[in-house]
Order: C-alpha cells, then structure tokens, then sequence
C-alpha cells in the first residue's frame, strides 16, 4: 500500500514492504531520516538507528514529535503514509530542476474525470490526509472518515472561504456602554457574576432587537403585497 511512494524514493524492494513487520517497519523508518528527511544531525540518530533495542518505540514516538508529525505511535500506517510523503516533498525540493524536466503521464480520457470517483475511504493515503486536516483545523475525530470530510468541507466554506474572510476582517465597532446605569434585576451575590449577567442582559436584549427588525421587514415586505390592490373593471369591483 506504501509502493508507490517507496518506489518514487528509491527505496530498496518496495514491493516486498510490509508495514506489520515490526525489523521492516523500523528500518524503513531510520532510512527515510537516513536518506531523505534528515531532520537530526547525524551524530543524533543514535537511538533511532539502535533498532533493536526496548527503548526503540520511545525513540520513534520522540521522532514523530520532533518532525511535527499528526500522527502517535500507535497510529502505525498514518504515521508512516505521512512520513513518505514528507520525504516525497523534501526529495522533490533537492531535485525541483529534475522533476520539472519530467514529462507528464499522458491522460487516460479527454474528459474531465470527478476526482471523487475513484477515492478509496479504506487507503492509508486517504486517511492520514483527512486525519491531517482535521488535527490542522481542531475538528473531532469520527470513526466515519467520510464525516469528517464533509465536516472539513462545510468548515472551509464557512470560515475559510474569501467571502468568510473578508466579512471576518471587517472592523465592528460598538458603542461603549455603561453597566452601572443598567438595572440587573436581580442579585446573584457576586459582584463579578452581577456584571457577567448584565452584559448577558444587553447581549439578548440585542439579539431580540434584531429579531425584532427582521420580524418588521417581514410585515412590511407582506402588507406591499396585500395592500396593493388592482381594479378590474370587467367585473365592476376592486381588488384581486
């Protein structure tokens, strides 16, 4: 599952990686700080080259943090999917001159092909990806990957679009408003609590005056419609 991310680095026998096997697993992991990622100075790497040893794990879990990785331990193929790809990017940053020269796989279909149909939810790729951006944008984990996508993409539209942006850069300055001239109504004890539940009081009393507003724009917009009466003359009577 990991092939052709190994195959793009030149890792040794891609093919026969296998994640589950724990010497494979950890090998991988020192060659692609080794070779690829080379986020430790070398005189570093000790403990995670020190592949048979207990402590390995910790060493790995440090690592992980280190790089800034999403993913725990525990989360095994995450990890290592997101790892492939850090090293996919830095291998491509040593080389843009390269991989610019490549040229492109030519196009299956002359149609534009819906990127969703072909998505396969049970990937390692699709998961660490959506994993990813859910730790990015602090949304709940959901044992339905697909839920937290459609989560990820009504939060980009909401609060990442540029028309959520924009209405979220403008400056709203209100009037500044003096709470001892307002009557609380009541006394909770508390001198700090008594403000909270005055600033409370003027919060809703704002929200209501806009229901309020809406509430008129309705009757107006209602009553143009039913008090613009047509004469009919044919019938000899006013009104619809």
């Amino acid at each position: 599952m990991f092939r052709r991310k190994l195959t793009a680095l030149d890792y040794h026998n891609p093919d026969a990686f296998d994640c589950t096997d724990e010497t494979q697993f950890r090998n991988c992991i020192v060659w692609l700080e080794d070779q690829k990622i080379r986020h430790y100075k070398i005189e570093d790497r000790g403990n995670l080259r020190n592949i048979p040893s207990s402590d390995w794990p910790k060493a790995y879990q440090q690592y992980l943090q280190d790089v800034n990785c999403p993913f725990g331990g525990p989360e095994r193929q995450e990890a290592l999917d997101w790892l492939l790809g850090l090293a996919v990017r830095y291998e491509y940053g040593d080389n843009v001159d390269k991989y610019k020269s490549c040229e492109p796989l030519a196009a299956a279909s002359s149609k534009a092909a819906d990127p969703l149909i072909n998505l396969d939810v049970n990937s390692p790729d699709f998961k660490a990806g959506v994993m990813a951006l859910a730790n990015l944008l602090k949304i709940q984990r959901h044992d339905d990957y697909l839920v937290m996508l459609k989560a990820i993409r009504i939060l980009i539209q909401e609060r990442l679009s540029q028309e959520a942006i924009a209405k979220a850069s403008q400056n709203k300055e209100g009037i500044p408003v003096a709470l001892d001239k307002h009557i609380l109504g009541f006394d909770t004890g508390d001198a700090t609590l008594n403000e909270a539940a005055q600033i409370l009081r003027l919060l809703h009393i704002e929200e209501l005056r806009e229901l309020q507003t809406k509430i008129n724009e309705a009757i107006v917009a209602v009553q143009a419609i039913i008090a613009d009466p047509k004469t009919d003359h044919r019938l000899g009577k006013v009104g619809r």
